[in-house]
């Protein structure tokens, strides 16, 4: 009896439930005995919390779930080992091609190859799906295979010109290395790659996939190494859930800022100013205006004071901050009459030495300063995209100083700040608190505790909910980042709050207390957009162009049918410029269909024609952009209805 038990490992399963098995048992064999069924569908486990293959040897005492594509976690599984078999692909299709690294991503995956005797088009993925359903028909089946001798193993890379699985073998040697294979129907290897996994069992799960853009890279993001090929893939458990991506793609494609940007005139990147430096036009910048004096007005109103900074400073200021020491290679540098100059990457340490130019005390504080501080630093060029990621960028940049008494109540405030701002887009956002770093970090970790306490009981009392990215902080601080979410459900970085132990310190700066002594500052660093540049791209592509009236460029288009309409037209143009809406007369000799249609495309709220009828009654006909024809309207009642839709900062139209 003993010899049976000794033979025998007992695991748990999700129900609470235990269940025997012979020692060295497979995830597999726990799925078959607790169901044909369940194993025929099995995909992968989670043991112990730990997402596994179905071909790892179960421990006593284990916690195990099998994994089916019903558990959101077999989805990245099979979107990676789908990244396997369109690289087998390729190199079946191009024998001199190399792999490099094929992740899974949020939407799908793709992988990076170096062809040295083909560029790779779009044409070229039809092929490729093609090539990849022979594969999958094939029923191969995807093998871990531990690598017991390194140095062997190495020399077939080499041997083989796969210098890419070389180099990341030779980097994690010591960690346990480990191959995928793709197994045919005798158990002989056709392809691996050096990966640790996991992976789906074989090529049958794989049903849903499509191949949808080929680009360039580099190997590991290095402008100086390896030019290479990527192709983006996606895959998905059914049909429907593909279409509907597919479907979300093209609307994305419409909303894209860069397409809406050039078709409504709002901005430029031009090669002549530098890759990340954003030209705003006319459209755009009355935006911004916008936008900027709700900022200014908002800010008064919550006790903030503006201020002004210097875009360069001397180098010595950044060695103080930090900066040169962990944030160097994103900064500009300039010599000038022999002294090094930063322009500057932040705003901080100019509002720090704001603070050093007086002497503070416990009654002046919380000195609350904003302003809209134009940084620059440096972003590969691999990593610029329009207006979202970019190399010069204004940030709506506030810092606070107070007591350690104060800054929860501080926070607590930006909080509510960042959310009544957002609403006013019609924005819903996530947050994560941002942890310290794991070397690139200034100050005690002391310091760092009670930073990261402050921000965690603030938001505890505000009833914010949060994830917790770990190690993601400021070299600085820890912070809390608000996550934006689009019309299309899509997260971008918003509004941060930084809560900062650190730089009062390196500064020494000082304030009076009440009893006399003299105690450092907490000081607090927060955007409440972020940057101008992102938050425009963002604002962009979630409207889809079509701006709410507070914000559009021209806020009516005045269209007269005839040229003998003109002088009626130019009336109403005056009176609602007079009154504060953007108008604009649209006199050229153009047919009027063509002219609605042209304002329809510049997605202008409101279009009000004017042809006989309308002169003769002194009124107006009004087109609205999300309804259509509205017909005869009263001009008063037009202007009283939108006035207060501007003033309101209205997300619909008043007429909807």
């Amino acid at each position: 009896m003993s010899n049976i038990t000794e033979n025998l490992i007992s695991v748990k399963l999700p129900d609470g439930s235990k269940m025997e098995l012979e020692k060295n048992s497979t995830v597999a064999d726990l799925a078959k005995k607790i169901a044909e069924s369940l194993f025929k569908k099995a995909i992968a486990a989670k043991v112990d919390d730990q997402v596994v293959d179905l071909y790892t040897t179960l421990q006593d005492g284990q916690e195990v779930k099998i994994l089916t594509p019903d558990n959101p976690e077999t989805l990245a599984i099979l979107r990676h080992s789908t990244a396997h078999i369109m690289a087998q692909a390729v190199q079946n299709l191009f024998p001199q091609a190399r792999i490099a690294i094929g992740p899974n991503i949020e939407t799908g995956f793709y992988y990076d190859f170096l062809i040295p005797d083909h560029n790779l088009t779009p044409e070229d993925l039809p092929k490729i799906e093609d090539e990849m359903k022979n594969i999958i028909k094939s029923q191969q089946k995807f093998i871990k295979m531990k690598i017991e001798d390194v140095t062997k193993q190495l020399k077939e890379f080499k041997n083989t010109g796969e210098k890419f699985k070389a180099e990341l073998l030779e980097e994690y040697a010591a960690h346990n290395p480990t191959l995928y294979a793709c197994v045919d129907k005798n158990n002989t290897p056709v392809w691996n790659d050096f990966c640790r996994g996991p992976h789906i069992p074989d090529t049958k799960f794989i049903k849903v996939f499509k191949l949808l853009s080929v680009a360039g890279s580099y190997w590991r993001g290095d402008v100086e190494k390896d030019v290479l090929q990527r192709i983006y893939g996606t895959a998905f458990w059914t049909k429907e859930d593909l279409e509907s991506y597919l479907n979300w793609l093209e609307e994305a494609e419409k909303r894209d800022h860069r397409k809406l940007g050039n078709l409504l005139d709002l901005f430029s990147i031009r090669e002549e100013c530098g890759p990340g430096l954003i030209l705003w036009h006319p459209n755009l910048s009355i935006v911004r205006e916008e936008i900027e004096n709700y900022w200014r007005e908002e800010h008064r109103k919550r006790g903030y004071d503006i201020v002004y900074s210097p875009h360069i400073a001397k180098s010595q200021l950044w060695d103080i901050s930090g900066h040169n020491s962990h944030f160097k290679e994103n900064m500009y540098y300039m010599n000038i009459d022999e002294q090094e100059y930063v322009l500057k990457p932040m705003n901080c340490p100019f509002h720090i030495l704001i603070y050093q130019a007086q002497r503070r005390s416990y009654r002046h504080l919380p000195l609350r300063w904003g302003e809209l501080g134009t940084v620059y630093r440096y972003e590969k060029s691999g990593a610029l995209h329009g207006m979202t990621r970019v190399r010069g960028f204004t940030q709506d940049d506030a810092h606070i100083f107070c007591t350690p008494e104060q800054f929860t109540d501080e926070i607590k405030a930006i909080i509510d700040f960042v959310d009544s701002t957002l609403k006013l887009f019609g924005m819903e956002y996530e947050v994560e608190l941002s942890t310290r770093p794991e070397d690139k970090y200034v100050g005690t970790l002391e310091a760092w505790d009670k930073a990261e306490k402050g921000l965690i009981d603030a938001m505890k009392e505000y009833g914010l909910e949060y994830e917790v990215n770990e190690g993601d902080g400021a070299f600085y601080g820890p912070k809390i980042d608000f996550k934006l979410k689009d019309a299309l459900n899509r997260t971008w970085q918003g509004a941060t709050i930084q809560l900062d132990f650190n730089l009062p310190e390196r500064f020494d700066l000082k304030y009076s207390a009440s009893d006399g002594t003299l105690k450092t500052p907490v000081m607090i660093h927060r955007v409440i957009f972020g940057t101008m540049e992102r938050f425009m791209g963002v604002l962009i592509e979630h409207f889809s162009g079509a701006f709410p009236t507070w914000l559009s460029p021209k806020q009516a288009i005045i269209i007269p049918v005839a040229e003998r309409h003109y002088d009626y037209a130019g009336e109403v143009t005056k009176t609602l410029k007079n009154i504060g809406i953007r108008a604009h007369l649209d006199d050229r000799s153009e047919t009027v269909n063509h002219k609605i249609r042209e304002a329809q495309l510049s997605k202008s709220p409101y279009m009000i024609i004017v042809g006989d009828k309308e002169v003769d009654a002194k009124n107006i006909s009004l087109r609205v952009r999300e309804i259509g024809d509205l017909g005869t309207k009263n001009l008063d009642d037009f202007i009283s209805k939108v006035s207060e839709e501007i003033k309101s900062k209205a997300l619909k139209s008043s007429y909807s």
